[in-house]
């Protein structure tokens, strides 16, 4: 079985759409490094200044990729993108600045975990639960509780074929 055959059998899976948002995930890793770094190094910002404004540009780039590649929906389906978009950031502000902060602030302040494992060890946790927020809440259809928006259940989940 090669490449194709194994992603044409993946295509529509939530295992297909975990992989594609760890791509989008990891680009936006690396662009957050960079803007960051930019920030504080080039335009001398303090630096949680420059956390939050990678914060708002990589959530925005998340938005835009996931909603294309990731989770994407036949457009007779789709929820405005304005409540959408509210709701990845939503989402990646609970997880990425709440959750996140809270964990790094235990694991390092109370329990001496070092900076470079206890960021390893948020990412095992926020990644998944990002990935289970953004399916089934900021991309689900309006009006349709139990199911995800992505290409094999848009459109079907309410007897349309």
């Amino acid at each position: 079985m090669n490449l194709r055959q194994i992603m044409e059998k993946l295509q529509g899976t939530a295992l297909l759409q975990f992989i594609k948002f760890g791509m989008v995930g990891a680009l936006n890793t690396v662009l957050t490094y960079l803007i960051s770094n930019a920030g504080y190094y080039l335009f001398l910002l303090h630096e949680q200044i420059c956390n939050l404004i990678a914060f708002f540009i990589t959530v925005l780039i998340s938005y835009l990729l996931n909603s294309r590649f990731v989770f994407s929906q036949k457009e007779r389906d789709a929820q405005p993108w304005y409540r959408a978009l509210a709701k990845v950031y939503v989402s990646y502000g609970l997880t990425e600045l709440v959750l996140a902060g809270m964990l790094l602030f235990v694991q390092e302040r109370l329990l001496g975990i070092p900076h470079f494992i206890a960021t390893f060890v948020n990412l095992c946790v926020t990644v998944p639960l990002n990935f289970f927020l953004n399916k089934f809440w900021a991309y689900r259809k309006s009006g349709s509780p139990a199911a995800p928006a992505d290409k094999e259940t848009a459109g079907t989940h309410n007897g349309q074929e």
